[in-house]
Formats: structure tokens, sequence, C-alpha cells
């Protein structure tokens, strides 16, 4: 499980090497400037999630989000819903 920036960083990185692909081709590819990537591998927190979405496109890897275990009949208040932007 990926529970940061840095974690995601490197799987990216991993993943990328072991596809033999270059920084400067993913850039590329993504729709992104090498600076991202570099960034991105890093593990730097503030890149932008759009960017972070194509990179992990363009790679293949695919993201499953599993929501907490609640009651999932009660909707979510204005106050939760405030609170999770």
């Amino acid at each position: 499980m990926i529970n940061t920036s840095t974690q995601l960083g490197v799987y990216i990185k991993h993943t990328r090497t072991r596809m033999g692909v270059t920084q400067e081709k993913l850039a590329m590819v993504a729709g992104t400037g090498l600076r991202f990537i570099i960034d991105l591998e890093k593990g730097k927190p503030t890149c932008e999630i759009g960017k972070v979405l194509m990179v992990l496109t363009s790679l293949g890897i695919k993201i499953d989000l599993t929501p907490p275990m609640t009651d999932v009949t009660e909707p979510m208040s204005s106050a939760q819903q405030r609170g999770n932007r």
C-alpha cells in the first residue's frame, strides 16, 4: 500500500525503469515536463494530481480506491464534505 508521495515516487520510478523508459520519454508521452517527472519520482508532495494521473495512465498503473468501512446508507454531512476538500 502506498501512503506517501515519496512511496508513490519510488513506485513510479521503479515501474518506469523496469519498462526501460527514460524520464524524458515518459514526460513526452504523459504530456508533462521533464522537471515534473523528476519531482514526482523524488516524492514532491505538491505535484499536480491531474498530471500525476496522466503519468500513471501512461505507465499502465491502475489505482484502486477503497472507501473506509462505514455505513454507506448514511450520506456524508455537509461538514464532513467540506473537511474532505
